[in-house]
């Protein structure tokens, strides 16, 4: 039970803005790449805060639903930002390139593996929940099994907030539970997921 704890061991960093009774700040162009969408925002209101057409702004994420923005949902600002839709396999990269710099051989981006943890990231937004017990899927382990994934070992890191793939990273490699995962000799592949804010690693060992 314990071991399950450790491998599962949560971590949640959020950043949530929290403006009071201040005014908001205006700026004349995004001083960043990404924003994170907070209660009420719009795209028209994202533009206007930030000097951009808000057409424009619609154009450079095409995958968000302006009707339906999710609180925690990451978008780009600037047209060098990388889109969302890559940020799954740059955290493989600096998984990668952090367990070679402990000498460890890199992990495989299995897709059926991805694909779990896409939809426990998706689940966690959908179903309002910050947990690695799903509602609807049970444990990571669980999960696995159900779709058809075996392993001899096994473990799960989410996030929920951070903006980049190097953002999650940090925070994950600041912690001593989700940094022992990222570098255990004992897995082989990984699966990562990223849906409106939730991030999601998960390792097997075969």
């Amino acid at each position: 039970m314990f071991k399950k704890l450790f491998i599962t061991s949560l971590f949640c960093l959020l950043l949530v803005p929290s403006f009071g009774n201040a005014q908001i700040k205006m700026f004349k162009e995004p001083p960043f790449e990404f924003y994170k969408v907070s209660k009420g925002d719009s795209f028209w209101f994202i533009a206007q805060r930030y000097g951009l057409d808000y057409r424009r702004l619609m154009e450079l994420n095409p995958t968000v639903e302006p009707r339906n923005m999710h609180v925690g949902e990451v978008i780009r600002l600037k047209p060098s930002a990388s889109s969302p839709s890559s940020f799954e396999e740059q955290v493989v990269q600096l998984v990668n390139s952090e367990r070679a710099k402990q000498g460890l051989r890199p992990l495989t981006h299995r897709a059926d593996l991805k694909n779990v943890a896409h939809k426990k990231a998706q689940d966690m937004i959908n179903s309002n929940y910050f947990s690695h017990t799903s509602p609807n899927y049970g444990s990571p382990f669980q999960m696995l099994k159900t779709f058809g994934i075996s392993y001899r070992t096994a473990g799960e890191n989410i996030a929920k907030g951070q903006t980049t793939p190097q953002q999650v990273m940090n925070s994950w490699m600041n912690s001593s539970g989700h940094r022992a995962n990222i570098l255990k000799a004992d897995y082989d592949s990984i699966g990562v997921g990223f849906y409106h804010g939730a991030w999601v690693q998960m390792f097997i060992g075969n």
